[in-house]
């Protein structure tokens, strides 16, 4: 389906070589001040043509609000943005009209509908989370506002190339070194900023290692081929409670969010498959008392998450994206009839996806966090109608107030 949320309601339109792309957004809070100037930012670091690692698509993305506004501020209805296809060449994919090329959707839509784009790769094109970008701007500026709520992502490996200190060491051998790089890791997460990222082309806010991965990228791109990584996402200052057991667990709708993203094929939260290789003694975040007077962990094992719900620590995460599935290689293959073939690649692609997956990557988190926020926020209110005299305190955490 083309629609994402419950209460913040987002259905993104448009194929890759149509006249537009954009999106529809319901339930937008009233009274926001948005102008186009809001939304352009993001879509500015998602576009194509940033520098020669993306693809050289000539694309501006310009967005035009067409409704939900009034005078520069949202009227709680639906509200509408598009962005015109401008640099479109249809005529680069003849070829898949008898070809459907490795490892794209071609085949698979063709399957599903019946019936398929003829030209790029249509509804699969990451042209269309240009939407996604454009209404998590708008959910963004909200929840910024509102709760002070930041989502950075970055690039953390090319390849082998890999910032995450925590993959050097192994335990229980190097316990002592692994916690310490966990540690390092964690105020990483916590420091890291958008300013810090963009200002390599490759999106690493580590300079020496932007530098090393870089080079893989030109590597691949020399070679007529592309290569794959993964981009590393926090989320500071979420409030306590975000998540809806059992089956809209915050990590569950995060992991559905990223694993919508084209070319995505993994997911892991907190500790994630490292964290299945030490003891529960090690792993579990012991709680503490913080100078607010609120409960906070010792560690971050858990990723700001347990049970399903934020606890209020950063949440973090890691989304593993494969190679560009076009490359300039000829390729073996067969036709859609089954006759052996050759298929030689043609259009304009990333040689990797990972520099301009980041916005998007940061996009489809704002929308959970938007989406999950509205609900909690719409249980309390409903709650404070409700008195509270006589409730046990065992049921409140309040039995230590009641000795």
């Amino acid at each position: 389906m083309s629609t994402f949320g419950s209460l913040y309601r987002v259905t993104t339109f448009g194929e890759s070589h149509c006249k537009a792309v954009g999106v529809i957004v319901d339930g937008c809070p009233p009274g926001l001040h948005l102008t186009e100037d809001d939304v352009q930012p993001q879509l500015n670091r998602r576009r194509p043509g940033q520098s020669n690692l993306t693809t050289p698509r000539d694309e501006k993305d310009k967005v035009v609000i067409l409704s939900g506004t009034e005078k520069g501020f949202s009227l709680g209805t639906p509200i509408a943005m598009q962005v015109p296809n401008l640099d479109q060449r249809p005529h680069d994919y003849g070829e898949m009209d008898y070809y459907p090329r490795p490892s794209h959707a071609d085949y698979t839509y063709l399957e599903k509908y019946g019936i398929k784009a003829s030209s790029g790769g249509g509804r699969s094109s990451a042209r269309e989370t240009i939407g996604r970008v454009a209404a998590a701007a708008v959910a963004e500026k909200y929840l910024r506002l509102t709760h002070g709520i930041e989502i950075v992502a970055f690039v953390n490996s090319i390849g082998n190339v890999s910032l995450d200190p925590t993959t050097n060491y192994t335990v229980p051998a190097d316990a002592v070194s692994w916690m310490r790089s966990w540690q390092t890791w964690w105020s990483t997460l916590a420091n890291v900023t958008r300013a810090q990222v963009d200002a390599t082309e490759v999106r690493c806010p580590d300079p020496n290692v932007a530098q090393q991965m870089r080079a893989r990228i030109v590597e691949a791109k020399e070679a007529s081929d592309s290569i794959g990584g993964t981009v590393v996402c926090v989320i500071r200052n979420l409030p306590r409670g975000l998540g809806e057991p059992a089956f809209d667990k915050l990590e569950a709708k995060l992991a559905h969010a990223m694993l919508s993203i084209p070319a995505t094929k993994g997911f892991e939260i907190g500790s994630g498959f490292a964290g299945t290789t030490v003891p529960g003694h090690i792993h579990n975040d012991p709680f503490v008392k913080k100078e607010d007077g609120s409960l906070g962990t010792k560690t971050n094992f858990s990723g700001g998450i347990q049970g399903g719900i934020s606890n209020g620590e950063n949440v973090y995460f890691k989304v593993a994206f494969k190679p560009a599935a076009t490359i300039g290689q000829p390729q073996e293959t067969t036709t859609y009839g089954g006759t052996d073939g050759v298929l030689a690649a043609k259009g304009r692609h990333d040689p990797s996806v990972l520099p301009r997956a980041v916005p998007i990557v940061e996009a489809m988190a704002t929308l959970v966090v938007m989406d999950t926020l509205l609900v909690q926020l719409s249980r309390k209110s409903a709650m404070q109608l409700l008195p509270r005299e006589g409730v046990p305190p065992i049921l409140t955490g309040e039995l230590e107030k009641s000795r």
